[in-house]
């Protein structure tokens, strides 16, 4: 059985923006990747009925993200 979790968003008053820039399709096609203006990078979960629902959102970059790209194994 899979149990799912759902990702929770920790923030002030007001949610960051995310004014996206670049955006990625993992090769399964069941994660979306999201670069930002504002550096940060969103990862969102996307379901076979093409539903998305936010999975991570990482900081730490002090420039706009313009490109994103797979690493290869």
């Amino acid at each position: 059985m899979k149990t799912s979790v759902l990702a929770v968003a920790v923030w002030g008053k007001t949610a960051p923006s995310h004014s996206i820039t670049a955006i990625m399709v993992t090769d399964d096609q069941h994660t979306v990747v999201t670069g930002s203006q504002e550096g940060q990078i969103c990862l969102w979960d996307l379901s076979s009925d093409l539903e998305i629902s936010s999975k991570e959102i990482l900081f730490g970059h002090t420039a706009s993200i313009t490109c994103l790209a797979k690493a290869r194994e």
